[in-house]
């Protein structure tokens, strides 16, 4: 089977912004995105918020394609079932077998779903067909039970909350979005919340759901006619370890497992990018993680696409390319504050007040988080004043740590 360019597989933004930065990155053959849902590229950010509202139309969450990718092949609506790395080859969930020569795993994540049975209609946000079957349930006086306190479940719960509904949020943290924002930050986005009429049940899980209830672990019961799940995500890995030599060697226990170049068990044919790669940072140590924030495809996929085209040409990476090394950042918009992040407040030690007072009402804050007394991250709560406020932290979060061996290289 003849090579055929350059494979992306993942249709949503990541493989979009990867065939985007291919073509920048001097790449002149065939590129083909496939993807499993039927649409061509769309945001997801307001699918939780204003579309779930319903004061955006999904047809507005569609992505600009740059000119450059005018050309591109999209396969759309049928999704890669495996992958040959040796080979060189995707099979489809129709039999259908395609070659490449170069392979861009952009596949995402898929929401977690909670091994329970019954109860009242249960809903997940991750797709426009998610964000618009949720949507007809919300109404005035509509009792929505929200099971997770993260990104999704914190953002559902507001937009839920300003339809009319009753919003209970049930999580297990002692506090909203701690994996994100730690303790202190969390307890004042709880009230932030709580003084818009959302209740909390922290420290619980969900044991049972039966009709129009939902028992807790400690025998406790809320009411709810409606139910979003809102757990946690599983990275898309499954057809890189399926089909001909499954696996490939590959570590693919929380996403797939990439060298400091985005490279899929080093090869020079095979890149990852946004969600599903896992990868070392070199501002973090050499800990290899997978960074879940919707700036991370865009990141990714520049650094990827230069190694990738270089890796075809027999270049690996590109003379002068330093390891990947992004500053993440995310950003989520709840009721009428904003939470903006810089850097990866999650490795911190310890999480100190730098703008503001958290008992001030409703004020903006700004936290930042340490490792030892090197900042590595920087989370404002508040309106634009205090997004301003942690933006003036960034060359501080830039810097690189003592002793890092930063030098562009070859492995």
């Amino acid at each position: 089977m003849a090579p055929a360019g350059i494979a992306v597989v993942g249709a949503s933004l990541g493989g979009l912004r990867a065939a985007e930065q291919l073509r920048a990155a001097g790449w002149e053959g065939a590129i083909t995105v496939y993807g499993d849902e039927p649409h061509l590229p769309y945001n997801r950010p307001p699918l939780s918020k204003e579309v779930l509202a319903g004061v955006a139309p999904a047809a507005g969450t569609a992505l600009r394609h740059r000119p450059s990718v005018a050309d591109v092949a999209w396969r759309l609506g049928l999704a890669v079932e495996s992958a040959d790395l040796t080979a060189r080859t995707l099979t489809l969930a129709d039999g259908s077998v395609h070659a490449y020569e170069g392979l861009v795993a952009a596949t995402g994540v898929r929401p977690r779903r909670l091994p329970l049975a019954g109860g009242p209609p249960r809903h997940v946000v991750r797709t426009l067909e998610d964000s618009a079957a949720l949507r007809s349930e919300l109404s005035d006086g509509v009792r929505v039970l929200v099971i997770g306190a993260g990104f999704i479940g914190c953002e559902v719960a507001a937009t839920a909350r300003g339809a009319g509904c009753e919003v209970t949020v049930v999580a297990p943290e002692t506090e909203p979005m701690t994996l994100a924002v730690g303790e202190e930050l969390g307890r004042v986005l709880r009230r932030r919340h709580e003084g818009h009429g959302v209740r909390f049940r922290m420290g619980r899980l969900v044991s049972e759901l039966a009709d129009e209830r939902a028992v807790l672990d400690d025998g406790s019961e809320c009411g709810a006619d409606v139910v979003v799940e809102a757990v946690g995500s599983l990275p898309n890995v499954e057809w890189l370890g399926a089909g001909e030599g499954a696996g490939h060697g590959l570590d693919l226990t929380d996403g797939v497992l990439c060298d400091a170049h985005l490279r899929i068990g080093g090869l020079p044919h095979a890149v990852a990018v946004g969600d599903v790669a896992r990868f070392p940072n070199a501002r973090y140590g050499a800990v290899a993680r997978r960074v879940e924030h919707w700036s991370m495809p865009t990141d990714c996929a520049k650094h990827a696409a230069r190694v990738l085209v270089a890796g075809l040409r027999g270049g690996i990476p590109p003379h002068g390319l330093a390891p990947f090394a992004p500053l993440p950042s995310f950003w989520s918009d709840q009721f009428d504050v904003r939470v903006q992040s810089f850097g990866l407040p999650g490795v911190g030690e310890q999480a100190r007040l730098l703008e503001g007072g958290p008992d001030s009402g409703g004020g903006d804050v700004v936290y930042g988080y340490f490792l030892g007394e090197r900042l590595v991250g920087v989370v404002a709560l508040g309106g634009a004043k205090a997004v301003a406020l942690a933006g003036r932290y960034r060359t501080e979060l830039m810097a690189l740590p003592d002793g890092l061996d930063f030098s562009p290289s070859g492995v």
